[in-house]
C-alpha cells in the first residue's frame, strides 16, 4: 500500500481552513439578533441576525454551532492524529483517516449546499473539495489482499453488519417518514424553514444509506472492500451521532423545542456507537509489513 504526500498537504490545509471556519462560526454566533422571515410557504422563521449565520434559522445555527465546536475539538484532532499514524504505516490509522475524511467532506458539503450564502462560502467548497480527493486517494492507496488479512479469527463481522443494517435502515425510516407524508398533502416538509430543499435528507438517502447497506453486505461475507467501507461508515456513523448530540446540547441551550426521544436516543446511541467502534478497530489486525510512501 502507497500513502501518498499529497494526502499530508491536503490534511494540513484541511486542519487549516476547518479550524478557520470553524472558530469563526463559533465566535461570531454568541449572540442572536431577532428577526423574522416568512418564507415561500408560508412558515414564519426566526432568522439568527447576527455573526456568518445571521441568514440562517435559529435551529440551523444551533446545530452548525455545535458541528463547529465537534469539528474544531473533536473533527481536527483525530484527522491530524490518524494523519501523523497513517504515514508511518499503520492500518488502523488508514482506515481511521478515512473514516475522518468522510466526516470533513459530509460536514463541508452540507454547509456549501445548505447553509445561507456567507462570506465562507468559497472556504466551504475549497474544504468539501479537499475532503473528496484526500479521501479519494486514502482509498485508492489500501491493498485489498493486505485488507483481507486484516481480520482477525474473532472480526465480529456478522455482528457489525446487523449493527449497520439497523443503523441504516432507522435513518431511511426516519427521513421517509419526514418526506412522504407532506407529498400527499401537498404541504413543506417539517425542517424545510425558508431553505429550498432537503440537502441532509438527500445526502443520507442518496449515498450514506446505500453505501452503509453495501458495506454491512461486503462485511457479513468478510470481502476486504466490504471491511474498508464498513470502517469508514461506523466512523461516520461515530462522528455523526457526536455532532448529533452537541446539536441536542446547544438546541436545548438555545431554547429550541426538541422531543424527549431526542434528548434521550441520540446521546444514548453515541455512546453505543462510540464502544463498538473502539472494540470494531481493536479486532483489525496489523500487517506485518509497512506501508510505503510516495511523494505525489
Amino acid at each position: 500500500m502507497k500513502y501518498r504526500n499529497s494526502v499530508s498537504v491536503l490534511t494540513i490545509l484541511i486542519v487549516a481552513f476547518s479550524l478557520a471556519a470553524g472558530l469563526i462560526g463559533i465566535i461570531s454566533s454568541n449572540s442572536t439578533g431577532n428577526s423574522l422571515f416568512v418564507s415561500l410557504h408560508g412558515e414564519t422563521v426566526h432568522l439568527y441576525g447576527k455573526g456568518i449565520y445571521g441568514n440562517d434559522s435559529v435551529t440551523t445555527v444551533a446545530q452548525a454551532v455545535a458541528q463547529d465546536f465537534v469539528t474544531v475539538f473533536l473533527g481536527v484532532p483525530l484527522l491530524a492524529v490518524s494523519c501523523f499514524f497513517a504515514r508511518k504505516g499503520l492500518l488502523r490509522a488508514r482506515i481511521l483517516l478515512a473514516g475522518t475524511l468522510v466526516y470533513f467532506l459530509y460536514t463541508y458539503m452540507s454547509y456549501t449546499f445548505l447553509c445561507m450564502y456567507n462570506p465562507l462560502f468559497l472556504v466551504y467548497v475549497a474544504l468539501m473539495s479537499m475532503s473528496f480527493f484526500a479521501l479519494a486517494q486514502v482509498c485508492l492507496s489500501f491493498d485489498l489482499a493486505v485488507l483481507k488479512k486484516a481480520f482477525s479469527s474473532d472480526f465480529p463481522a456478522k455482528t457489525v453488519s446487523i449493527f449497520i443494517f439497523i443503523f441504516a435502515g432507522a435513518i431511511a425510516l426516519m427521513w421517509l417518514g419526514r418526506i412522504i407524508p407532506p407529498l400527499y398533502s401537498g404541504t413543506a416538509p417539517a425542517g424545510l424553514e425558508h431553505y429550498t430543499t432537503l440537502v441532509i435528507q438527500a445526502m443520507d438517502l442518496g449515498f450514506v444509506i446505500p453505501i452503509s447497506f453495501l458495506s454491512a453486505a461486503l462485511l457479513i461475507r468478510r470481502k476486504p472492500l466490504g471491511l474498508l467501507l464498513s470502517s469508514i461508515m461506523c466512523m461516520k456513523g461515530a462522528t455523526m451521532l457526536t455532532s448529533l448530540t452537541a446539536m441536542v446540547i446547544n438546541q436545548y441551550i438555545a431554547g429550541v423545542k426538541m422531543t424527549l426521544a431526542e434528548i434521550i436516543v441520540f446521546p444514548t446511541a453515541n455512546i453505543v456507537v462510540l464502544i463498538g467502534v473502539f472494540v470494531f478497530m481493536k479486532k483489525i489486525k496489523e500487517p506485518n509489513r509497512s506501508f510505503e510512501t510516495v511523494k505525489q
